[in-house]
C-alpha cells in the first residue's frame, strides 16, 4: 500500500475533486466536529453537576445529549475498525480541553505555554481527520530520522507536521 502522507498534493487533488463533486463537504465535517467537541462538555458539565449538586436528573440529561453526541459523530466515523469510534471522540476531546487550557494560559500572559497547548490541540484533531478520512494507518507511520517520515521528504515535519499541513491544505471552512 502507497502511502497517502508522502502523496499528499495528490491527496489534497482528491479531496478537492470529491469536494466539487458535492461528495465531500468539509466545510460542514469540519464544523460538526466542533459541535461534537462541544457536546462532549456539556456531558461533562452535566456530570459533575450532578455529582457535585447529588442531582441524578443532570445524569438524565446527560443521557440525552450522550445519544445525541453520538448520532452526530456518525455522520463523520464511519465504518470504524477497532477501537476508532473511542479514538475519534477522545481525540476530539482532548483536543477541545488544551484549546480551553491555552486560551486560559494565553489569557494569563503565557503565550509560549498557550502556543504550545494550542499546537498539540491541532495536531489532536489533525489526527482525528487522519483518521476519519481513513488516510493514515499504522502501517503508513514509519520513522526514517528525526521528525521524517520518508528518506524523500524535503522538510522534515515529523507525522503530525504532515497531518497538520494535510488538515490545512484539505479542510478550508472558509470555502462555501
Amino acid at each position: 500500500m502507497e502511502n497517502p502522507i508522502k502523496n499528499l498534493n495528490e491527496l489534497i487533488e482528491k479531496v478537492d475533486t470529491m469536494k466539487k463533486q458535492d461528495k465531500l463537504d468539509l466545510s460542514s465535517d469540519q464544523d460538526l466536529s466542533i459541535a461534537i467537541m462541544n457536546l462532549v462538555s456539556i456531558e461533562e458539565h452535566f456530570f459533575f453537576t450532578g455529582a457535585k449538586l447529588n442531582k441524578p436528573e443532570y445524569f438524565d440529561l446527560l443521557q440525552e445529549v450522550r445519544k445525541m453526541r453520538g448520532d452526530l459523530l456518525r455522520k463523520i466515523v464511519k465504518n470504524p475498525e477497532g477501537e476508532e469510534w473511542c479514538i475519534s471522540k477522545h481525540l476530539l476531546a482532548a483536543s477541545m480541553r488544551l484549546m480551553e487550557v491555552g486560551t486560559k494560559q494565553q489569557g494569563m500572559g503565557k503565550k509560549e505555554e498557550a502556543q504550545n497547548l494550542f499546537q498539540k490541540a491541532y495536531d489532536l484533531y489533525s489526527l482525528f481527520w487522519g483518521i476519519n478520512m481513513k488516510v493514515i494507518g499504522t502501517d503508513d507511520v514509519k520513522k526514517i530520522d528525526e521528525q521524517a517520515l520518508h528518506k524523500n521528504d524535503s522538510v522534515k515535519a515529523g507525522f503530525m507536521g504532515k497531518l497538520g499541513e494535510l488538515v490545512r491544505k484539505a479542510i478550508d471552512c472558509c470555502i462555501e
